[in-house]
């Protein structure tokens, strides 16, 4: 059995070939998918975050709307850019919308992709002290952020505080919601960060692209990364079972609709590229018949590895379509892969 949930880039263009003209558009839609995906037996919402950018930028009000209108599905990120992030106002915001969705949240975090514009984190306030990267700011707001969500109390108490002190010491962040730290992801883009991960104890959330670290295919080069984060995680002792995703676009051609948009499909090998300076593979698409699908699936080392599987929507073409698309994976593919 895999987790199977989808992964929405939020974005909206006003043109009229889209189906999310505006930014009210994408988030109502998103609302509607995640309902309608739940109704199919998906497991997983998932949303990207990009500030700067005509895509979805603050994910907190979008998970909870969809907390509020769901009872089974997980709704999670890929990922906040923990660069952007007070980690204090993060943890109030996150357990708000975790007890609001009964404990469904996932939240991926991470240093963040490519930036719309250069250094945009110094907009908000933020930079690196002397002698850090932003990556390493990132990083330190993840341990604050990991460890107020889990109950660390710091704040001294007023000697006359508005409200009476009810536990006596120091204060942490309210609300608290159990069991959120246990649902923190860490996005990796390379091995070394995927076993940062494991030792600081979060999931491991893998995308379609990594560090560029071997001469090896890219789901392999993924696979490896997944057996590098078990290891770490066994070595540092945790006690629970930690959750591992990858994500793909994959797309079963059973309709007309299928073959227009997806049947030209030319993405079907690895890419090198360039990000940040350093060299990174991006891995390939997959679009075909379902039964050419479940054999080119099968061959994919990464996501047999992991518990989570994230299927890339195109929220453009809008809710019924996109529901459509998960549902022909879940009907049509997941079976016969051993998924369902």
């Amino acid at each position: 059995m895999k987790n199977i949930g989808f992964l929405s880039f939020g974005h909206w263009t006003d043109h009229p070939d889209s189906g999310t003209r505006s930014a009210s558009d994408v988030l109502h839609q998103s609302i509607d998918l995640a309902v309608a995906a739940e109704e199919i037996g998906a497991d997983g919402a998932y949303f990207r975050v990009h500030h700067y950018a005509q895509q979805l930028g603050s994910p907190f009000p979008l998970l909870a709307a969809i907390g509020a209108k769901t009872s089974s599905i997980e709704i999670g990120t890929g990922v906040i850019d923990m660069r952007y992030e007070n980690p204090l106002y993060m943890a109030e915001d996150a357990a708000a919308a975790d007890l609001i969705s009964d404990g469904r949240l996932q939240l991926g975090v991470s240093r963040g992709s490519p930036e719309q514009v250069i250094d945009g984190w110094k907009h908000f306030g933020y930079g690196a002290p002397e002698g850090m990267t932003m990556a390493d700011v990132a990083r330190q707001n993840t341990e604050v952020f990991l460890q107020v969500i889990d109950g660390a109390r710091f704040a001294e108490p007023n000697p006359r505080p508005m409200f009476p002190n009810p536990h006596g010491g120091p204060l942490g962040i309210q609300p608290q919601s159990p069991g959120l730290r246990d649902r923190i992801w860490w996005g990796a883009g390379s091995n070394a960060t995927a076993e940062w991960a494991a030792r600081a104890g979060m999931n491991l959330m893998s995308s379609t692209l990594k560090d560029h670290e071997s001469d090896e295919p890219f789901h392999v080069q993924q696979r490896r990364q997944i057996e590098l984060f078990r290891d770490a995680w066994k070595e540092a002792g945790h006690e629970r079972t930690p959750r591992v995703s990858v994500s793909r676009s994959i797309f079963a051609l059973t309709t007309p609709e299928d073959h227009r948009y997806f049947g030209l499909n030319r993405e079907k090998h690895d890419q090198i590229g360039y990000i940040d300076s350093g060299q990174a593979i991006f891995g390939r698409s997959y679009a075909a018949e379902p039964e050419t699908l479940i054999a080119e699936l099968a061959e994919d080392e990464a996501i047999a590895a992991a518990d989570t599987l994230l299927l890339t929507v195109p929220n453009q073409l809008g809710v019924a379509y996109n529901t459509h698309v998960i549902e022909s994976i879940i009907r049509d593919v997941a079976p016969a892969l051993g998924w369902r």
